[in-house]
């Protein structure tokens, strides 16, 4: 088994800049580090439990496939706050047929990210023997 220390995601937008500024100001994530210079530096954010690296540049965006999932407290308030720093939402807060609050936006490349939260209710939050 391999034993795995840390972890992050990796994204190569088509502009970086306009990247940083989307997940750093508009979606108000911490900066872990930055490292290089110029345009093409790299930016690593805090995704609570993880981390998110925007560096580089890609001539395309990413694959439809790629998803970002973010857990928040409140989903509706993070809905305003986004809206106020104009972010478009892609679909407004909907309880799932599975239990969690999901909202979608999306990066400026279309990458399609999920804003959850788990109600107090739900499964995700009850630990046996605890």
């Amino acid at each position: 088994m391999v034993h795995v220390l840390s972890s992050r995601i990796l994204l190569r937008p088509t502009d970086p800049e306009l990247s940083r500024a989307f997940y750093g100001e508009q979606l108000g994530l911490a900066v872990y580090r930055e490292f290089g210079t110029g345009a093409e530096r790299g930016t690593v954010f805090f995704l609570g439990g993880g981390f998110l690296e925007v560096a580089g540049r890609s001539e395309t965006p990413p694959a439809p496939a790629v998803r970002l999932w973010l857990q928040v407290d409140d989903v509706a308030a993070a809905q305003e706050e986004l809206r106020g720093k104009g972010v478009d939402i892609v679909r407004p807060p909907v309880r799932e047929p599975w239990g969690l609050i999901e909202m979608w936006i999306a990066d400026p490349d279309g990458t399609p990210i999920v804003l959850v939260e788990v109600p107090a209710d739900h499964p995700m939050r009850y630990r046996p023997g605890i």
